[in-house]
């Protein structure tokens, strides 16, 4: 690595040790030269000028923090000298003029995806079941290991194996420890959700799960579905279905209702839904896959585990991508909005409708507020894990994540729940915990999902390919079976954010054409957590 460090927007009072460095080492930045009065870990901040208590920090041009004690010229900025604080905002300013950047490489591109009657194209084919309550999680288990051993052999787990192994003190190579790879249907996948909610708490809970769940079967990925209520939760099938119909008034999937109570045993009723999904799944399995314009893909922008590095270079590669994707006709969806605490004057000016950025600000001020009411606060979102690697306050850290939404124009502000329907960047209120805003981004209709992580994490969804995206080549080759695009060449030099993610951008295209497979789902990882609203950061 040839570059030792990194101002990121002229406006910055602070640089970004791209590698490790000691104390009376010099960097030139510029046109500044510094001398480094402490040793800098790779990924933290560095001091620019000397700064007082109560100076501003500066970084990618917007305010992330300020001084709590004085700070050297040279010095490394941690917990002990800088606290958080961002800019307030009260209403859109100005409007952006957009033209965005060159799509020629890609323009009359397609992929190989699934095209279901309402436009709606999927990247995969997905035969989902689920419980209304977790009451049913049972059921929904039995069914699990019944499908998916006798039509999907190829998921049985290796560990399982190996453990077979073991208590038949046989090897790996006898005949008897074998088992049979080849799948009954290789044209749908069946996947399973499980979860702790649909009875007790409020009912605005189990409203909010209906339409989450609703969000589900609208999602093109998914073909049709198997759903099991016990029949007095508080989330009933009638509750179910008016959310549905609110998503998807005209929704014609192949649906399969079953209630425990009105089924008499349950050997009966798992018996009658293994009948009737076999029969489903055989008629799910013709459908083919076909070209559709990459206009027609929804890409939910994550991070997850981030580091000193995320904002540099694998946020602003999705970014490029989420560019490219706007300008293409898609829709990215940018979340987690903890995260975009002391980014929301650039938001709130790039939203196209005034309506839209009032509503942006005041999901931003409710959400807060319900924080803050809880003994808790969007400065308290970074994790220990976030502070070690350089981000110290919620602004700094959000603004390495805000540029996982690019430049474009907001054309949307979506609440938890709430399903995509225009073209362009959308915004979509969910928690920054990881798995929680996956989980709502699959449910507001994202076919693809990028996320990006500095430090590691494995999560993945039910229905939606969750590509993962490394800031740093250290991690992609520390954990290679949890990464499958790495930005770390930005940070070396070696490329361009540009070229990462037109590279990034063809690897998602043979993901959605089913021609790659995303680590998560080789390792069969398939995260589900709805959000209990108020709670989460």
């Amino acid at each position: 690595m040839s570059r030792k460090s990194l101002r990121v927007h002229e406006k910055d009072n602070v640089l970004v040790a791209l590698q490790q460095m000691k104390s009376g080492e010099t960097v030139d930045e510029a046109d500044i030269q510094v001398r480094l009065v402490t040793d800098v870990p790779a990924k933290f901040k560095v001091a620019l000028e000397d700064l007082s208590a109560g100076d501003r920090i500066i970084m990618y041009g917007i305010l992330v923090g300020k001084a709590t004690t004085n700070i050297r010229k040279g010095e490394v900025l941690t917990t002990e000298n800088v606290k958080h604080q961002s800019a307030k905002v009260t209403a859109k300013k100005s409007t952006i003029t957009w033209e965005g950047p060159d799509i020629s490489r890609f323009e009359g591109r397609t992929f190989n995806g699934y095209l279901r009657p309402d436009g709606q194209a999927g990247t995969a084919n997905i035969w989902l079941f689920f419980p209304l309550v977790f009451c049913e999680n049972r059921n929904i288990e039995i069914l699990k290991e019944v499908f998916e051993k006798e039509l999907y052999p190829e998921q049985v787990n290796d560990h399982r194996m190996f453990l077979r192994q073991l208590v038949s003190s046989k090897s790996a190579d006898d005949g008897e420890l074998t088992v049979q790879r080849e799948r009954v249907f290789e044209n749908v996948d069946v996947r399973f959700i499980t979860h702790q909610a649909g009875c007790g708490g409020t009912r605005e809970d189990a409203e909010a799960l209906a339409r989450l769940l609703a969000g589900y079967l609208t999602n093109p990925n998914v073909a049709g579905a198997t759903v099991l209520s016990l029949g007095c939760q508080n989330l009933q099938i009638e509750i179910f279905r008016e959310a549905l119909n609110r998503i998807n008034p005209d929704f014609n999937k192949p649906l399969i209702m079953t209630e425990q109570q009105q089924m008499g045993t349950i050997d009966n009723m798992l018996q009658s839904i293994i009948r009737e999904t076999f029969e489903k799944l055989k008629e799910i399995n013709e459908i083919p896959r076909q070209a559709v314009p990459l206009s027609k893909l929804t890409i939910g922008l994550e991070c997850g585990g981030s580091d000193g590095f995320s904002g540099v270079s694998a946020n602003p590669t999705l970014g490029y991508v989420s560019d490219l994707l706007t300008k293409l006709g898609g829709s990215p969806v940018l979340s987690e909005f903890p995260e975009l605490c002391g980014v929301e004057q650039e938001l709130v000016d790039r939203c196209v409708s005034e309506k839209d950025a009032e509503r942006f600000l005041q999901l931003m001020k409710d959400y807060e507020g319900a924080a803050v009411e809880s003994g808790s606060g969007f400065d308290m979102n970074p994790s220990p894990g976030n502070i070690r690697d350089g981000l110290i306050t919620d602004a700094m850290k959000s603004a390495g994540a805000a540029k996982k939404g690019g430049t474009s124009p907001v054309t949307a502000v979506l609440d938890y729940g709430d399903y995509v329907r225009k073209p362009g960047l959308n915004l979509l209120c969910t928690p920054g915990n990881d798995v929680e805003s996956t989980t709502a981004l699959a449910g507001a209709g994202a076919n693809i999902i990028l996320f990006t992580t500095g430090l590691g994490t494995p999560t993945g969804n039910p229905v939606t390919p969750v590509i993962k995206v490394s800031s740093n080549t250290t991690l992609a080759e520390k954990m290679p079976d949890i990464i499958d695009f790495d930005t770390g060449p930005v940070i070396s030099g070696e490329k361009s954010i540009p070229e990462m993610g037109e590279e990034l951008l063809e690897y998602i295209i043979r993901v959605a054409s089913g021609e790659e497979k995303t680590c998560a789902m080789r390792m069969n990882q398939n995260d589900f957590i709805p959000w209990k609203r108020g709670v989460s950061l």
